[in-house]
């Protein structure tokens, strides 16, 4: 008898509700752990493992509560692993194998390891499981080299894991399939882009098009009953309840569109992955007792056009009619733009999209967290609590230009003086609650120069929280101090308010489908507020939403060519979104 395969029967379809015993878990553990015993001894005090899932976030959880004596020992024992990773970089051709990017190799593992005291450690197979470039070795090599020692270790102690796990979900056979799937098809996508080497998708160029007609095939390709694309060019996918026309309709989905330069996975995940869980339902000819509405947004970044969430706006009623007049850097309006897409010609066509709330179970969206908060934690799901409310400002100060020279200390109308006291006031104001948050990301000086005592600058206000109490709050003692602040250094100051949007708190009965999901699979219920926007936030206006957060890789980098998320967080996340339309059935 194969005692590895009942082993992989506890792991995968354990119903019993029941932890497993330590001895059946513990030779696979100690391997993939590089032989070291007291990691799969120490599960002994961990509850509540019941699948493989469970026993990666417990091992996790031993991991985190050893000692850094213990976790630099650890990962040292990987030394074998750091080593062969170099040779299992695909591909290894051309100016990447040349012996000058070998030898610029070499000598920054030898700086790391005098550094840090352990070996470079990556989680070589790569978000996808195919491996990774050299070049991507090299530039995460660079990047990590630096950090500092307690920040590196930890960053370490993850792609330990992630290792680990691998071999853990190797050994029992459990390959996340529809991750891949799902991967696949953000990368497939993200091969349009308006320029090179870079990925840019601005709303309604030709290059957004390009990727508005694959989703409206991909859509077709999964089974959906009805898919086209409407009058602000979302794509839109319906497929059937079980009693067609009386069910209601779940509906889901996110945009398409994407900053400059940004990532493969932002927004498209939540296009995607219901999208495979459709193609699963009908390739097993199965209807639940709700249809699904996926919605591919045609904008929500606001990167062509001076507005934003201009698809889920019209699914709202929430369509300015002034934003037809909107014009781009080339001074081509939003209504020429739409017009020449074959897209509305005028406001009433948008007006038409509006949904009625009563037709629907509520609004769902899977994004990637975009934030460091669940990679830190060692979590691949979180469920999010609510949609930060944001107020932006832009400021100007007006003091004294005068000579650097010649202008006494105690004489200074300095502006650049008050917005550094501005700027650290707001940093330690915004840290001392919970959950705000407040940037001052804009920072200029007028006619600036080496020798000149600043007389003017303007800078950047954003404040953000889960309640707009608190988010309102903040703003009123930030702006009580930067007068103080004028006051004392006898300098003026004028605001503008540019942006003022309301926090959408996401809808508790649909935040504990989420979270009775999550728990399904074994996985630990952790909820955080989302302090970037989303089209949920705008569905918001007409019926309850809700969110469910996957980690991304890269300390949770976004807007970057470097976001990316593991296939395996993206398996989870399918089988959370599964599993929260069957509990959503049962009610």
């Amino acid at each position: 008898m194969n005692t590895e395969r009942i082993v992989m029967g506890n792991l995968m379809g354990n119903s019993s509700g029941k932890d497993l015993e330590l001895g059946q878990i513990l030779d696979p553990v100690t391997k993939a752990y590089e032989n070291t015993l007291w990691v799969g001894m120490r599960l002994s005090a961990e509850k509540g493992i019941t699948n493989l899932v469970a026993l990666k976030q417990a091992l996790r959880v031993v991991v985190a509560r050893a000692n850094p004596a213990e976790q630099i020992e650890l990962i040292r024992n990987f030394r074998k692993v750091a080593e062969q990773a170099i040779s299992c970089l695909v591909p290894l051709t051309g100016a990447e194998e040349s012996d000058e990017g070998l030898a610029k190799l070499q000598a920054f593992q030898k700086a790391y390891e005098e550094k840090f005291g352990w070996p470079f450690l990556i989680f070589s197979e790569g978000p996808r499981h195919r491996g990774l470039s050299f070049l991507k070795f090299l530039g995460a090599l660079e990047a990590r080299i630096q950090n500092p020692m307690p920040i590196e270790r930890q960053e370490s102690l993850l792609h330990l894991h992630r290792i680990a796990e691998y071999r853990l979900s190797l050994h029992f056979e459990r390959a996340p399939d529809w991750g891949y799937k799902i991967w696949d098809c953000c990368e497939a996508l993200s091969q349009h882009s308006e320029e090179p080497n870079s990925l840019t998708v601005t709303f309604l160029s030709a290059t957004h098009q390009a990727v508005s007609a694959q989703l409206k095939q991909m859509f077709l390709d999964a089974g959906f009953d009805e898919v086209g694309i409407d009058a602000i060019g979302n794509v839109v996918g319906r497929y059937h309840g079980a009693k067609e026309a009386q069910s209601p309709y779940l509906l889901t989905g996110s945009h398409y569109d994407t900053v400059r330069n940004g990532g493969a996975f932002d927004g498209r995940v939540g296009i995607v992955l219901p999208m495979e869980f459709v193609r699963k339902l009908s390739s097993e000819r199965q209807r639940l007792p709700f249809g699904i509405e996926l919605v591919a947004f045609s904008e929500e970044e606001g990167v062509r056009f001076p507005a934003t969430f201009l698809g889920s706006s019209a699914l709202v009623g929430d369509f300015q009619s002034d934003w037809l007049s909107l014009v781009d850097t080339n001074g081509v309006s939003l209504q020429s733009a739409l017009s020449k897409g074959g897209l509305a010609a005028c406001l009433r066509d948008i007006q038409t999209l509006r949904r009625d709330p009563k037709n629907y179970l509520g609004f769902v969206e899977v994004h990637i967290e975009q934030g460091p908060v669940l990679y830190k934690c060692g979590l691949p799901l979180g469920v999010v609590t609510a949609i930060n409310g944001s107020r932006r400002y832009k400021l100007k100060l007006v003091g004294q230009a005068s000579h650097a020279g010649t202008t006494p200390m105690n004489d200074r109308r300095d502006v650049a003086c008050a917005a550094a006291e501005i700027i650290l006031f707001v940093e330690k104001a915004a840290g001392q609650g919970s959950s705000t948050v407040a940037t001052v990301g804009v920072l200029q000086v007028s006619n600036g120069s080496i020798n000149t005592v600043p007389g003017q600058c303007e800078l950047s206000l954003d404040v953000r929280a889960p309640e707009d109490d608190d988010r309102d709050f903040l703003v009123e003692a930030i702006f009580a101090e930067i007068s103080a602040i004028c006051k004392r250094r006898q300098v003026s100051f004028e605001s503008r308010e540019v942006l003022k949007i309301a926090a959408a708190p996401c809808d508790l009965k649909l935040r504990e489908l989420w979270a009775g999901a999550i728990q399904d699979l074994g996985l630990k219920v952790f909820e955080l507020p989302s302090g970037a926007g989303h089209d949920a936030m705008k569905m918001h206006q007409t019926m309850p939403q809700a969110m469910l957060f996957v980690r991304g890789e890269n300390n949770g980098v976004s807007h970057n060519p470097l976001e990316s998320t593991d296939s395996d967080d993206l398996q989870l996340a399918f089988e959370a979104f599964e599993r929260f339309c069957l509990r959503l059935g049962c009610q």
